[in-house]
């Protein structure tokens, strides 16, 4: 589980942080892409976590030009 704080396109913190699953192995300080809502379980198919919100992939680049 990885606590997220999400972000604008600046960078910028937006929103309220939540607790999300990780299905990937992100680290602490990296950028996240998640899901939230029923999609949430679908990495962990067949089973269901009672999951909100998951990990679904590990941003390498980010180039705002």
């Amino acid at each position: 589980m990885l606590v997220l704080q999400p972000l604008a396109a600046s960078g910028e913190a937006a929103g309220r942080t939540l607790v999300a699953l990780d299905s990937v192995g992100a680290g602490v300080g990296e950028n996240v892409f998640f899901v939230r809502g029923r999609e949430a379980a679908f990495p962990f198919h067949p089973a269901e976590p009672p999951a909100d919100a998951t990990v679904i992939g590990i941003v390498d680049h980010w180039d705002l030009e």
